[in-house]
Order: structure tokens, then C-alpha cells, then sequence
């Protein structure tokens, strides 16, 4: 058995009263029973979807009650107003990316937040027509930004550019920057990459793009709730992010932008009723006179029941604080990786490799776990009751969420992945990966 060393005493990292041990001490420990954690499992998935809250559907049945009551008079009568939620939910947004309350709006979805702000701030004119982005992108943003130029009159072809990965896990912030050449007008980064969790150094790039007129804006869909972001500090242009993953608003929940100060009063490139200024909203002018700050980005009304729930959410991440949070997250995703190399797993016979970033400044909220049969131990740990998800083509994704994972549950997580290999229990599973992975 491995001995890991911390501080001047020997602590047996593979012990599972060391996990006991670090849970019964974690002063976050209690938020866990705020969630309904699914009977009998380890859920390691809040990447892709987290867990509901009893804040959030104790919103979700007001929301409920209110429409019942009230029916249309909620649109001023309901507390809040239904009317201004987008702004409402905002500014409640707005500490977890550093923004003053009018540059974040809660609004539409992530890839039609994408849309919307591309087609405002993507202005190709001369050589500048050329967007930015990366090799290892989430797929929608590509298709989006290559249909954004095909709009514009462009080529995919050859005015997309998709900075290379070195190692086909990471980006390097350098190779991004020198692709912000005087031919690029706009660039779209993420801020972890959904493979391999890596964290962008976003201060960066953006005081590089500033510099060379390169309009950039971030996908922080993997981020916001995870990690604690200073957009005006930063100089941010603009961002979009959902709110299903780390923010635990549900599934198809409804999504948020940022719009930097300095950009306020620029007409939105897809305008839409719910964005006019609100005063005159029901004016029905056919003028256009947008609504301040990023609340003009708005498109349509907005659904009540895809917003009632991230209420709730938000009020635990302000009970909890995002900072301490983040601090969490760090002892959970270094715990797991800690456990996988003091019990051997990088080793062979087991094959297991980190594809995530060990230094904390450069990890978002999981660990990639790569196996040359992650698909069918993916399957094997499901069918164990340990809820991870798969990403093609070898990457076994594990999010230890600080709001409702324990330490123990991470131990159990990784004792799973040492038995499954060992066993070979993924080699009696049928291979690839499932219809949604």
C-alpha cells in the first residue's frame, strides 16, 4: 500500500478512514443534505447535469402556485415579477463571474446565447474576417460559429481557425494568442475544456485580445458555478454559459450572458421584443430602443418554469460562497487524483492515465480519466451504482461537485475503477458507449 506524505506525519491516502476523516471535518459537509442525491448511487456527473436541490424545487412549486393564483397578473403581480426575472436572476448571477448586476441577464440557452452574441460582435470588414476558436471545442460551438460565417457570406474552410492541441488533451494560451492575427475579427474560447477539464488562463487571453483588436468572448459552460471568475476585473468582452451543470438549475434550464459595460448601447445582432427597453416594451414601437446593459441581448420571453429553479439554486451558492466552493472543489479533484496514482492505476496492468491538468490553477471542477476501455468501464461503474459519463473516444469524466459529493464517495469511485480492471468486469459489457454518454 502506498504512503503519501503530508506535512511531517505519514497519512495513508488509500485508507478509507482518511476519507471518513476529511468529510467529518469539511465544513461544507452539510450542504450535501440540500440535495436529493439518487438512492444508492455516486453521483460523479454534475458536469453534465447536477443535482436538484430542495431550494430549487421549493421555486419550482411556488412558480407553480403563483401561475395558478395569479395566472397573467404574475407578470407584475408575482414576487418577483416575472417580468424583469432575466435581470432579476442576473445581478443574482452576477458575483459567481465578478460583474456588476447590468452585465449579466439570465436569457435563452447556451448556443442561442453563442448566436446572439457572435452575431453582434463578429464584424468581419477587409483581411478581418477570420473567428477563433479551438481543436478541441464542444462541437455546437463549431457548428455555430461556421454557420455565423456562413452568414456573414464567408467560408468555414478557411475563416475558421481551430488552434491545434499540442497532446491532444490541453491548449496552450500561447498558440492562442498567436493565432490573434491582424486577418482575426473575432475569437470564442472556453474556459475549461469539456474533455479533459482543462482551465484557460481567461486574464490572459483577454488582455491579449484587447491588444490586438480581436473581439473574444468565453464558453464558460463548464465553469460558472465551478469556478469563480472576475469578468469585469478582466476585461472580459463577453460569455455565455448554461446552467444545468454546476449551477444544478435542471435540465434544459435556462442560460445567462455577460456583456461588458464598455459594450452597452451596441444593437444586439438578433434583437428580439424581450430585450427593449423595458419602460416601453409594450409600447409595440417599431423602433428599436434596447434595454440597458446586457439585458438587451434578451430575444424571447422567457420560460417561468426553466428559470424558477436556478432561484433556488443561487441562494445556496450564495449561502455556500463561491471562493469556498472552489477551495472544495480543489481538495476533491486532488483527492481523486491522488487516489489513482497512490493505488496504482497509472500503472500497468490497470492502463489508467490523467488527461486533466494537475496544477490547480490550470483544472475546472472534474478529472479525465482515460482508459483504452472507457467506454465499457464507464457502463461497469454505472451498473455499480457510481454515475460518471463518457467522452470519445477513451475519456471517463468524474466530477466531484463540492456541494454534494463526500470524500467518501470519491474513495468508493476509484476502489470501483481498481476492481472493474482487475476483475475484468468491462470486458463482460457490451462495448461503446451508450445513445447519450
Amino acid at each position: 500500500m502506498v504512503v503519501v506524505r503530508e506535512g511531517s506525519r505519514g497519512t495513508d491516502l488509500t485508507a478509507e478512514g482518511h476519507a471518513l476523516a476529511l468529510d467529518a471535518a469539511d465544513p461544507l459537509a452539510g450542504f450535501r443534505e440540500r440535495f436529493y442525491v439518487p438512492e444508492g448511487t455516486v453521483y460523479l456527473d454534475g458536469n453534465s447535469l447536477g443535482l436538484l436541490s430542495r431550494e430549487a424545487e421549493a421555486e419550482v412549486l411556488r412558480a407553480l402556485a403563483e401561475w395558478k393564483r395569479l395566472a397573467i397578473g404574475g407578470w407584475l403581480g408575482a414576487e418577483p415579477t416575472w417580468f424583469e426575472m432575466g435581470e432579476e436572476l442576473g445581478a443574482a448571477t452576477a458575483p459567481l463571474v465578478g460583474a456588476e448586476p447590468g452585465s449579466v441577464v439570465v436569457t435563452g440557452g447556451t448556443t442561442v446565447n453563442l448566436h446572439a452574441l457572435v452575431s453582434t460582435f463578429y464584424r468581419p470588414e477587409g483581411a478581418r474576417r477570420k473567428i477563433v476558436a479551438t481543436a478541441l471545442d464542444f462541437p455546437s460551438d463549431v457548428y455555430a460559429l461556421a454557420s455565423q460565417i456562413r452568414l456573414r457570406g464567408g467560408d468555414p474552410a478557411t475563416d475558421l481557425v481551430l488552434v491545434p492541441s499540442r497532446d491532444g488533451r490541453t491548449i496552450d494560451e500561447a498558440d492562442v494568442v498567436a493565432a490573434f492575427a491582424d486577418d482575426v475579427a473575432l475569437a470564442l474560447l472556453p474556459s475549461v475544456l469539456y474533455r479533459s477539464g482543462q482551465l484557460l488562463d481567461l486574464p490572459r487571453l483577454a488582455a491579449a485580445a484587447r491588444e490586438r483588436g480581436v473581439s473574444l468572448g468565453f464558453d464558460c459552460a463548464h465553469s460558472v458555478g465551478a469556478v469563480p471568475h472576475r469578468f469585469d476585473e478582466w476585461g472580459v468582452d463577453w460569455a455565455f454559459w448554461c446552467s444545468y451543470k454546476y449551477l444544478n438549475a435542471g435540465p434544459g434550464a435556462i442560460g445567462g450572458l455577460y456583456v461588458n459595460r464598455r459594450l452597452w448601447g451596441t444593437a444586439p445582432g438578433l434583437a428580439g421584443w424581450w430585450g427593449y427597453d423595458k419602460t416601453r416594451q409594450f409600447d409595440m414601437a417599431f423602433d428599436w430602443t434596447g434595454g440597458e446593459g446586457a439585458g438587451a441581448w434578451q430575444i424571447g420571453t422567457p420560460s417561468l418554469l426553466a428559470a424558477a429553479p436556478l432561484r433556488g439554486a443561487l441562494r445556496v451558492f450564495a449561502e455556500a460562497g463561491i471562493g469556498a466552493l472552489r477551495e472544495r472543489s480543489l481538495r476533491l479533484t486532488g483527492y481523486l487524483m491522488g487516489l489513482l496514482e497512490a493505488e496504482g492505476l497509472l500503472e500497468e496492468p490497470f492502463g489508467y492515465r490523467i488527461g486533466t491538468p494537475r496544477e490547480p490553477a490550470r483544472r475546472g471542477g472534474h478529472v479525465a480519466v482515460e482508459h483504452a476501455e472507457g467506454a465499457r468501464i464507464a457502463r461497469a461503474l454505472k451498473a455499480r451504482g457510481i454515475v460518471p459519463d463518457f467522452r470519445a473516444p477513451n475519456v471517463i469524466r468524474l466530477a466531484p461537485v463540492p456541494l454534494y459529493t463526500s470524500f467518501h464517495e470519491v474513495w468508493r469511485a476509484v476502489g470501483a475503477l481498481r476492481e472493474i480492471v482487475a476483475e475484468g468486469e468491462h470486458l463482460r459489457g457490451a462495448a461503446g458507449r451508450e445513445l447519450v454518454a
